[in-house]
């Protein structure tokens, strides 16, 4: 029998495979852009799906990150994912921040546009939306019984408890078949280390996608802004990018760590939104990866 390439892999498959996945995390065209505004980020993310697509990464695509309204992930999905585009490949962000029923039909219409996957996630409570559940897994148990047959992704976030975490995680109704993270730095290899090891002496399997947030700015007022929304390492990347280290180098120092732990699958944060694929290769390249 012949073997399938890596594109053909369903997302679990993929993940599971021995080889390093590489995905970026986008985010849809803000909404409320004005005509030309509106039509050039429509562009960009057309052109950043197909590229990384093409160069085998996967794409996580965000809904209302940081509690900024965005357009509908799963309406540009669609809209930008010719033949040329894997849609296996590509996850869906889906948070708690809407209606039950938005939230069920959600699922309905992925599923139907050929979506094996969703990370179905509780949503920044500093939005200011109320959740349709109160907990992320209650939201992928109602998405389950409706919708059989989609892959479920959660949350877990090395930066905090690790035991209550990994208690999530292997819930019996947590309803998840693999996992996202909180985005780590170089500097704070050692959470993501003790959340292995524990991992590992729980005999928890589940494959996970560990994020890299990619900073390109050292300004004191985005690292602040970026501080109410995640741990950001503000003395590593002021002194880092201060020094004359590049964006991209700094990117890759975190990423090559993860590989070093025996992470093979990995998601970047934060890339540009014109030529996304561009700035993930480079850093790759920098990290001297496969």
């Amino acid at each position: 029998m012949q073997a399938r390439s890596s594109s053909q892999l369903t997302l679990l498959e993929r993940l599971r495979s021995p080889e390093p996945y590489y995905c970026a995390e986008l985010r849809p065209p803000r909404t409320g852009l004005n005509g030309s505004q509106g039509i050039d980020a429509w562009i960009d993310l057309q052109h950043g799906l197909r590229t990384l697509s093409r160069r085998g990464h996967g794409i996580l695509l965000t809904d209302n990150a940081v509690g900024t309204p965005e357009e509908e992930n799963l309406r540009h999905l669609c809209a930008n994912s010719d033949e040329s585009v894997e849609r296996h490949q590509l996850v869906p962000i889906l948070t708690c921040l809407h209606s039950l029923k938005y939230c069920l039909d959600y699922a309905a219409r992925a599923q139907a546009a050929g979506f094996a996957a969703l990370a179905v996630l509780g949503g920044d409570p500093q939005a200011g939306i109320e959740r349709c559940t109160p907990h992320a897994y209650e939201l992928r148990s109602k998405i389950r019984s409706q919708t059989p047959g989609l892959a479920l992704g959660g949350w877990a976030n090395p930066h905090k408890n690790l035991e209550r975490q990994l208690d999530f995680l292997q819930d019996t109704s947590a309803q998840v078949d693999f996992y996202l993270t909180q985005v780590v730095s170089s500097s704070q290899m050692g959470v993501v280390e003790r959340f292995l090891e524990l991992a590992e002496a729980r005999g928890f399997d589940l494959p996970g996608i560990f994020g890299v947030f990619h900073y390109r700015s050292a300004k004191q007022r985005t690292l602040d802004t970026l501080s109410s929304f995640l741990p950001v390492p503000v003395d590593e990347v002021r002194q880092a990018l201060g020094s004359g280290c590049s964006a991209v180098q700094f990117t890759a120092r975190s990423v090559a760590r993860l590989l070093q732990l025996g992470i093979r699958n990995i998601y970047i944060s934060n890339l540009p939104a014109h030529h996304p694929a561009k700035t993930l290769d480079a850093i790759l390249r920098a990290a001297a990866l496969p």
